[in-house]
């Protein structure tokens, strides 16, 4: 299984495990183990960011949740929350995929519906940081 080098400082300590040809990686949020697609791999990096570097706890990140946008249901990736309020929403590519400005408007327009005050849209290469100051977007350089 070769697994890209993501742009992380750190290194996190992550369980695998195989079923004949196929790899799963554990996810610390649900407590199972998820097939291990190029997305899934960056959103576990996310993961693992946030309850070992960042010491949020579980129940502070919510995978996959359900939106309905324009009367479609969509999944956000990641959301950080802070007492139950939505703080940060992580929209996570497989690192093949170029973030873009139509990438972008994805993401953004998933906060529409879940109000976080900086999203993050991410390849696991390149990270875009954003806040939402009421009016627009506001980037920060990285």
């Amino acid at each position: 299984m070769e697994l890209p080098k993501l742009n992380f400082q750190e290194t996190f300590d992550f369980k695998f495990k195989q079923d004949k040809d196929k790899f799963f990686i554990y996810d610390l949020v649900r407590k199972t183990y998820l097939l291990l697609t190029p997305e899934e791999w960056v959103r576990q990096h996310w993961v693992h960011y946030y309850l070992t570097v960042k010491s949020y706890s579980t129940s502070a990140l919510i995978t996959e949740k359900k939106i309905v946008l324009n009367g479609l249901t969509k999944r956000i990736d990641l959301l950080i929350t802070e007492k139950a309020q939505p703080k940060i929403l992580i929209e996570c590519k497989a690192p093949q995929i170029k973030l873009t400005e139509k990438t972008f408007e994805q993401t953004a327009r998933y906060n529409s519906i879940i109000g976080a005050s900086e999203i993050i849209l991410t390849n696991g290469l390149q990270h875009i940081n954003a806040f939402y100051d009421g009016t627009q977007y506001r980037f920060r350089r990285s």
